[in-house]
């Protein structure tokens, strides 16, 4: 159970590169160096900072941002870094790109070299394992200096709306950004006031648009951020080097995720149906997804209705190729990976049987149990068999697809008695949809079995920037009634019930 530093590495790509705090100038006409540092700031508490280079050189521009953070969760600090560089021609054309991402005891890289096509041929090492792919550049995507440059341009304008095309070296997907120019502003500054022009750039996602404030000075080089993150605001203020890097301060990020319960959830309750009611902060229009498993239920405003039980199909689309292939995270073609799943189904004859055989085998496997690793891949865990719920659920996935069975990784919380000093929570979780007998069912390694209070906000294929989209949502959300099937079906209910599932799928021990 983690939160991911998605959100962070995103304002970082989307944070134009800042003024120089220091400058040394190369020999050769027209080349320059220098070095900006910010501090990164949660609530006010300081988590780190971050380390901008950017140097020009024979007519090419060349930005590399460096962050590093250090979080708290439940009493263990987890040091997460983050480093992109993209290459430009003084003129804006992208010539190369790359990021390194330190969440486990392995980086994950990715590497973007422009060919004489124009196309991009794309390196990504993940738990050691590397692939190769060649990418056309999308359209009129930009990269660092090249948005640095729009925005400056824009700066020109107060009340300007205007629309970038933003590149994410880590994905290698486009970012359609609404931008607004607010005006200039005085903003205080650890070394003084400066006035600024604040421009607010607008990232619409399926569960609510989020929204960046950046202060850019004369150059477009931004000199303050602020984003959301969990109900509090994560800033990134220019300063000089001693004060970037000042030591960090405590911040429990884990227990700011968590939902408390409105009730106690016993043995009994958790393998019944069960209907939540929530309210949800915010405009989203589809803050929690429907599965096979669970059913979702909009009854106005900020109120939500959710039944979860066993599995049935018809509530999610069927398995899609991808849900087969491998990929950075679940590396289920390595032969490591489709050993262990031979192994571990060994004469099991149907998908059902190999899925239990699976799961069990995931459960055993990892045998060191820590909350101190970031994220790692399912051939690192192969490998080092150690890590908590995701890294159980990426193992099973990549397993389940080495044994030909569509299956995906799956974000959301699941009630605990006690977890990290809280008493009656729901906290982050993931976990595998595998699809058995023509439906979705979920199969939870970390906790050995899956029940109705595992509620699923999203699904993805093991990446961890899947985990962005439904950060916001911990802190939105507030549990107001959980009840079984017996209690509401004995009242009135404020909306009728769906027919309740049937199946073999929910309620066991998956």
């Amino acid at each position: 159970m983690r939160l991911k530093t998605a959100k962070l590495l995103l304002v970082l790509l989307l944070l134009p590169c800042p003024v120089a705090g220091t400058m040394a100038a190369d020999s050769a006409p027209g080349n320059s160096a220098d070095t900006t540092w910010m501090s990164v700031l949660l609530g006010g508490r300081k988590i780190g900072h971050l380390r901008i280079d950017r140097a020009t050189a024979q007519g090419t521009v060349t930005t590399t941002q460096t962050l590093s953070i250090l979080l708290n969760r439940s009493g263990k600090s987890i040091p997460l870094s983050n480093m992109i560089r993209s290459v430009e021609s003084t003129a804006g054309q992208p010539l190369g790109f790359a990021t390194r991402t330190s969440m486990s005891a392995m980086d994950s890289t990715v590497n973007g070299e422009r060919q004489a096509d124009g196309s991009f041929r794309i390196t990504t090492t993940v738990g050691g394992a590397t692939r190769y792919a060649y990418i056309p550049w999308p359209g009129q995507a930009l990269l660092n200096d090249a948005q640095r440059r729009t925005m400056l341009d824009a700066a020109k304008q107060p009340g300007l709306r205007y629309r970038m095309a933003m590149f994410d070296p880590a994905t290698q997907q486009v970012m359609d950004v609404a931008v607004e120019v607010m005006g200039n502003e005085p903003v205080d500054l650890p070394g003084g006031t400066e006035t600024l022009s604040h421009q607010r750039q607008r990232l619409h996602q399926d569960r609510g648009d989020q929204i960046l404030d950046l202060w850019l000075d004369s150059q477009g080089r931004a000199r303050k951020g602020i984003i959301s993150m969990l109900g509090r605001q994560l800033e990134m203020i220019a300063c000089d080097q001693a004060c970037a890097l000042a030591p960090e301060q405590d911040v429990d990020m884990f227990r700011a995720a968590m939902v408390d319960s409105p009730r106690p959830l016993t043995p009994n309750l958790r393998d019944s149906f069960l209907r939540y009611r929530l309210t949800i902060e915010g405009d989203i229009a589809a803050p929690i997804i429907n599965t096979d498993e669970q059913r979702v239920l909009h009854l106005g405003g900020h109120d939500w209705q959710i039944d979860i039980g066993n599995a049935y199909a018809g509530g999610q689309a069927p398995p899609q190729p991808e849900d087969l292939r491998a990929n950075d995270w679940l590396q289920s073609d390595a032969p490591a990976i489709r050993a262990l799943a031979a192994e571990a189904v060994g004469t099991a004859v149907d998908n059902r049987q190999k899925m239990r055989r699976l799961r069990s085998f995931v459960s055993h496997y990892i045998t060191q149990h820590g909350l101190d690793i970031g994220y790692a891949s399912a051939l690192e865990v192969v490998n080092t068999r150690q890590g908590d719920c995701t890294e159980y659920a990426v193992l099973l996935a990549a397993m389940a697809r080495a044994q030909g069975i569509p299956a995906r990784v799956v974000t959301g919380m699941v009630y605990a008695d006690r977890y990290a000093s809280t008493s009656r929570v729901f906290v982050p979780h993931e976990w595998v949809q595998a699809w058995v007998d023509g439906r979705w069912q979920s199969y939870d390694a970390a906790l050995r079995r899956f029940d109705s209070t595992h509620i699923a906000l999203d699904t993805g294929d093991g990446d961890p920037w899947h985990f962005f989209a439904v950060t916001n949502l911990f802190n939105a959300m507030q549990i107001v009634d959980v009840m079984p099937s017996w209690e509401f079906m004995s009242t009135a209910p404020v909306v009728a019930a769906p027919a309740a599932p049937v199946g073999n799928g929910g309620g066991g021990s998956h």
